[in-house]
């Protein structure tokens, strides 16, 4: 189980956690608002770790009898409650929550509760919460963590303290993705810009076939797309259309090798490239293309983005997209 060392950014998040713990202030309910990926497990795993260490410290010991039941899941004193269906109702609860919060705790002085997708919470289970957060045991933490926090009560939002996590810096990622992961440069650098500030997303990105598979495709699409035939392309927009789950991804990565084409045509600057594993063919598509043909590709993958959304024929839209890219 994590311990606040392996978070990554994140630090007011955490400093708000580590000054709590520290002033013995420790209030009955969180909520940990943001997207899949964003670190709200790890970074409330870690909490409940720290408060229940025996050592007292801002930082888990790892060592102690509790630590080591936490880090095993046998700490009777840290509750995870489980969802078995697509919602937890009300029974899941009051089996779980409710009704055990009125036991005391075993061998700490808190209690805690980790709810993971709170939000699939049925509205007779957040009434039944609600009831044992509005007048808690003196004892009870509750960790709420939500993606989408309007979908809460706003009489349980008010009575917990919001903690959102927001996208952590690309440098950060790809720093982690290296040091921690052992992730080549080049892959740790595409994986944290395609992430969009998602720690968990990243590690997600980088360490999938998939995700490498899809890069060395596009890579060969944009570096070769001016040499094709006809066919050839044809052959990329039925590769792509099959994938079509897929497709965002594709098209982000094609985004994202363009924006360096663009940026290193204004700079010359390699450093700051994602694509950093291909500067020769970075340079020699900047010196193919004019400011105006670049910066026409880039809004014609946006605008096509966006047009997916609203469910226009993939296939056709791909082929005239490749057409243009290959005519500019």
């Amino acid at each position: 189980m994590a311990d606040f060392k392996d978070v990554v950014g994140h630090e007011q998040v955490v400093l708000h956690m580590q000054n709590a713990i520290r002033q013995k202030k420790v209030s009955h309910a969180y909520l940990l608002c943001g997207e899949a990926g964003s670190g709200k497990r790890l970074l409330a795993e870690a909490f409940a770790k720290t408060i229940l260490c025996e050592e007292g410290g801002i930082s888990a010991c790892g060592k102690c009898k509790s630590c080591r039941q936490t880090e095993s899941g046998n700490n009777p004193d840290f509750r995870i409650v489980v969802r078995e269906k697509a919602t937890l109702g009300v029974k899941e609860i009051r089996e779980q929550v409710t009704s055990d919060a009125l036991i005391k705790p075993y061998s700490s002085e808190h209690k805690i509760y980790l709810i993971d997708e709170a939000e699939k919470m049925t509205e007779e289970a957040q009434n039944a919460l609600l009831k044992t957060i509005e007048e808690p045991p003196e004892y009870a933490v509750f960790l709420l963590l939500v993606s989408r926090r309007e979908l809460l009560l706003q009489t349980i939002l008010s009575r917990c303290i919001l903690l959102p996590l927001y996208p952590v810096a690309a440098g950060k990622i790809k720093q982690f993705l290296m040091e921690r992961k052992g992730i080549p440069d080049y892959l740790a650098e595409s994986a944290a810009a395609f992430s969009e500030g998602l720690v968990g997303r990243a590690v997600q990105y980088a360490e999938s076939e998939e995700f490498v598979e899809q890069r060395k495709e596009v890579l060969h699409l944009v570096k070769y797309v001016d040499e094709m035939t006809m066919a050839e392309v044809m052959e990329y927009v039925k590769l792509f259309a099959a994938k079509k789950d897929a497709a965002d991804a594709y098209l982000e990565l094609i985004l994202l090798w363009y924006r360096d084409v663009l940026l290193f045509k204004a700079t010359k600057d390699v450093n700051s490239l994602l694509f950093k594993d291909e500067p020769e063919a970075v340079a020699a598509q900047a010196g193919k293309r004019s400011f105006e043909n670049l910066q026409g590709i880039v809004e014609a993958l946006e605008q096509l983005k966006q047009r997916l959304k609203a469910n226009v024929n993939f296939e056709n839209a791909l082929e005239l997209l490749l057409l243009y890219m290959k005519e500019v």
